[in-house]
């Protein structure tokens, strides 16, 4: 695969965008601020290039052909990427914005990210942010490599001495299991009486040390977990559920989240997990970074703020 940019075709499809609109050869290359041959000479090196023809020509003017009406649009749609990627580029370079590249669970991205980047984009109207579905393994990693520049998951553990965390979430670990299940008409759940049960865990290649975590209490509890499905997120666990395959250890909240023909039902024993931490790399400065972080201090809750996170 050839990975060189070819910048003499960007120019050129600009071109043809300015004379597709135009429609008149003249008035593009004022557009352009060029002049006219240099402007009908790159139109007819790209139509050879590209093996078509992209205007008709005749003494009424000129008109699109069928082939360049055809890849007009997204030719449009390019210059528009193109136009948003220099404005950005301008506005990192003068300061007046920034990029961040978020990567986050699933559950951070319904819950703890979507706040934080309203709170962020109302203080930088041109903040641009990427944001990725990542699982919790891939979390240091990706900020160690600069691919990430903030990240949510679940951590533990030690992450890395230049890492830094908060923990934002924890919660207390329930039973997610069918309407008709009968544990379901219990309003607590003994963690012993899952001893017979197949359950649906988070993966252990998603997040070890959470699956070691969960694995290590039934064990305390005197049963090792028959694992039916391993899934990549607690909304997978929860669709298993509802399919009929199976019983989900999750945290508490995802009763917002659960169908109607599932409940979840707390555990007797009080088990509290972290659900989503902070993490972010403090040898990579980041102005947007540092801004986030206050940020999520300042919601996070008190007992919270200095507690180690963890990593699964």
């Amino acid at each position: 695969m050839n990975n060189t940019i070819d910048f003499r075709l960007i120019r050129q499809l600009w071109m043809f965008l300015a004379v597709a609109e135009e429609l008149h050869f003249g008035r593009a290359a004022q557009r352009l601020s060029m002049s006219q041959p240099p402007l009908t000479e790159q139109i007819k090196v790209l139509e050879q290039s590209l093996k078509m023809q992209l205007f008709e020509r005749s003494r009424r003017g000129t008109q699109l052909s069928p082939a360049g009406a055809a890849i007009l649009p997204a030719v449009r749609q390019f210059a528009g990427q193109v136009e948003q990627l220099e404005r950005v580029v301008r506005e990192v370079a003068s300061g007046q914005s920034g990029v961040l590249h978020v990567g986050a669970i699933t559950s951070a991205m319904l819950e703890t990210v979507p706040p934080l980047l309203d709170a962020l984009k109302r203080a930088h109207p041109h903040l641009t942010v990427f944001v990725k579905e990542i699982d919790s393994v891939e979390a240091i990693p990706a900020l160690e490599a600069g691919e990430l520049d903030l990240a949510f998951a679940r951590l533990d553990g030690e992450v890395g001495s230049d890492i830094a965390t908060i923990t934002m979430q924890e919660d207390r670990l329930a039973v997610a299991l069918t309407k008709n299940h009968p544990l379901a008409a219990q309003p607590r759940i003994r963690l012993k009486s899952l001893g017979a049960e197949q359950l649906v865990m988070s993966s252990r290649q998603v997040s070890p040390v959470y699956f070691d975590m969960l694995t290590s209490i039934c064990r305390t509890h005197g049963f090792a977990p028959r694992v039916l499905h391993e899934v990549r997120s607690v909304t997978s666990q929860i669709a298993y559920v509802s399919c009929g395959q199976g019983v989900a250890l999750v945290p508490s909240s995802m009763r917002r989240l659960v169908p109607e023909n599932v409940v979840v039902r707390p555990l007797r024993e009080r088990v509290v997990v972290v659900t989503a931490a902070a993490a972010w790399n403090k040898s990579r400065h980041h102005p947007m970074v540092d801004e986030a972080v206050a940020w999520l201090r300042s919601q996070a809750k008190p007992q919270m703020r200095s507690a180690p996170a963890q990593r699964s």
